[in-house]
């Protein structure tokens, strides 16, 4: 069943289904022992922020910023504000004190909520320099809050404003006000080719994806949902009160690094991540292969290769498996694969949503041979997530982005663009109408600035349009279907692809360095230092011969034929990462110059 309400009064509808079943496990700031809170105690809370923010004279549709990384906190801010008819400005927690500046100013916020000491010496630093803002909300308890700080208080003090019935005539008015239209979110979005942009959510398209999503996603109150990417991120955000409509419980992980311990522990059944985080997995589980003894590795490498035919070559296609095939996976699934999945805290698994980057065809097939069923999916913010997605019970192939979603449609341009519209996609930026005039076609589609193409009902992507590298030989190269084959090394943390204007395809590369010194002490290769260890030539010969064989598939003018490893990663301070991770491509390229002049110096 799904209570797909208003956002303004979801969860004070969940909680008078549900009542004093969980709703949320969590963990305070800095703690380690996991809490949990009734669907009515995360009700009652959610309704206590809502009256404390009318008490701070909050207006409807007034822009409200939070600062943070995940916590329970989070969520009773965002569904208070909702409760109000205010609209919410999510903050990535790894924002810098320039991208904060930028967007309390260019939406005018007046209250800022904020996580932990680092968010809150960043808020604190630039107040001065925000006309608008009054007050800072801090969710930790523990930050030390300046002596000379009259503008900051606590969330538990905030909260106690709210606990008067002073106010509670002025928020049912505020519920029965509430339309469709209204906004609820601005996002902004990461900036890989330049300034953030807001995109405007309304509660409208939230309501949308929830109807349409409900279709094709199987979740229900039986689930138990990690919310491991940031609330910032659409695809966690819709995901995680997508879940809250069916019921499920929420896990909050507050810290995206302590992820796979957090699953041990909760043994979640659902989690929405990127494909870096099975990248990961697939690496770990690889790496186990190699050093496991002669006798394991032949059993596990039978093992994949029964999941694969089973779950790829016959059920992903719809089809029956023989019935020998599947008593022999039966077999392994309880055996084998069971072990693989305790290891990573899923003997529970249901279905895990993945997007927001290509996934490695490798990577896809492991997932699903190992019997956890990976909803692969495509989407953006201005789509409110998901475009399409696997469905279960139809037929998927490994590489597509899976089928659309009902309501949505989906046009492909004489340039290949995939272009959309619906009633999940934003009618536009904020304070944007120089870009709004040329986000949409005549007819009122979206452009996404992605390539793909439709074949059997499925989605498939080509690349970033923008992304496309011309080498100066007059071939297209998409850089990030390249990067995708060879992240599935476990020498490689992070590339750059260079091509643009570029006689051949090149590499910046940030190894797995413990994996690299590994390698280097068992062949007996000495180095002084990380610079000495990534200018190695046997290094070099090593990975030249591991990516030599992850792009045999490509054509030759697509294959990395120079690269350089570099002896630290890239980073958000330098301005090569955005929040979300994605590579600033202009920017390596500024920064590496030079080594990248000397990869084509004949």
């Amino acid at each position: 069943m799904q209570i797909n309400s208003h956002m303004s009064v979801l969860i004070r509808d969940l909680a008078a289904h549900w009542g004093q079943r969980e709703a949320l496990i969590y963990q305070d700031f800095g703690g380690e022992e996991w809490k949990s809170c009734s669907w009515q105690q995360f009700a009652d809370t959610v309704r206590k922020a809502s009256k404390a923010l009318l008490s701070m004279s909050v207006q409807p549709q007034e822009n409200i910023g939070i600062f943070s990384q995940n916590s329970v906190q989070y969520l009773f801010t965002d569904f208070g504000a909702w409760g109000v008819r205010a609209t919410t400005i999510p903050f990535y927690a790894t924002s810098s004190e320039q991208q904060i500046q930028f967007m309390l100013n260019d939406a005018h916020v007046r209250l800022l909520f904020v996580g932990e000491q680092d968010q809150y010496d960043k808020a604190h630093r630039i107040f001065s320099f925000c006309p608008s803002l009054e007050r800072i909300i801090v969710f930790d308890r523990r930050v030390q809050i300046s002596s000379h700080d009259p503008h900051t208080i606590y969330f538990d003090d905030f909260l106690r404003q709210g606990e008067t019935a002073e106010f509670d005539d002025q928020l049912e008015q505020r519920y029965a006000e509430a339309s469709m239209d209204e906004t609820a979110n601005i996002l902004y979005t990461s900036g890989t080719t330049g300034d953030s942009k807001g995109v405007i959510l309304t509660f409208g398209q939230f309501h949308a994806a929830f109807e349409a999503n409900n279709k094709c996603v199987p979740v229900t109150d039986k689930d138990r949902v990690m919310n491991f990417l940031p609330y910032t991120h659409i695809f966690e955000r819709g995901w995680a009160i997508f879940a809250m409509t069916k019921g499920a419980t929420m896990i909050v992980n507050t810290y995206p690094q302590q992820v796979q311990q957090s699953m041990r522990q909760t043994h979640p059944t659902c989690m929405s991540s990127v494909p870096r985080f099975w990248e990961k997995v697939y690496m770990g589980v690889q790496e186990q292969i190699d050093n496991a003894n002669p006798a394991k590795r032949v059993l596990f490498q039978h093992a994949l290769a029964v999941g694969k035919k089973h779950n790829i070559d016959y059920l992903s296609r719809g089809q029956k498996p023989p019935m020998a095939l599947h008593l022999e996976y039966e077999m392994l699934n309880r055996t084998v694969f069971s072990l693989v999945r305790k290891e990573l805290g899923l003997e529970n698994a249901n279905f895990f949503p993945t997007a927001g980057a290509a996934v490695s065809a490798h990577v896809e097939e492991f997932v699903h041979s190992i019997g956890i069923d990976m909803i692969v999916g495509y989407g953006l913010t201005e789509s409110l997530a998901t475009v399409s997605c696997d469905h279960r019970g139809e037929p998927f192939t490994v590489g597509s982005v899976g089928r659309p979603i009902d309501s949505i449609k989906i046009k492909i341009s004489p340039e290949g663009e995939i272009l959309l519209k619906g009633p999940t996609i934003t009618r536009g930026y904020y304070n944007r109408d120089d870009i709004n005039r040329t986000a949409f076609d005549e007819e009122g589609y979206f452009r996404t600035g992605d390539a793909g193409y439709m074949k059997d009902g499925e989605l498939f992507l080509k690349e970033r349009i923008k992304d496309l590298f011309k080498t100066s030989n007059g071939k297209y190269i998409a850089p990030q279907m390249i990067e995708s084959k060879l992240l599935v090394d476990k020498y490689i943390d992070q590339i750059a692809v260079i091509a643009d204007q570029r006689k051949f395809v090149s590499a910046l590369i940030i190894p797995e360095y413990k994996l690299l010194e590994e390698y280097a002490a068992k062949h007996n290769i000495y180095y002084k230092d990380r610079e000495d260890l990534c200018r190695n030539r046997e290094i070099y010969d090593m990975m030249m011969e591991r990516i030599d064989t992850l792009q045999q598939q490509l054509a030759h003018y697509e294959q990395v034929k120079r690269f350089t490893l570099l002896p630290h990663h890239f980073s958000m301070d330098r301005g090569e990462l955005t929040n979300t991770l994605k590579i600033k491509r202009r920017v390596l390229n500024e920064n590496y110059k030079d080594l990248i002049e000397k990869m084509y110096f004949d």
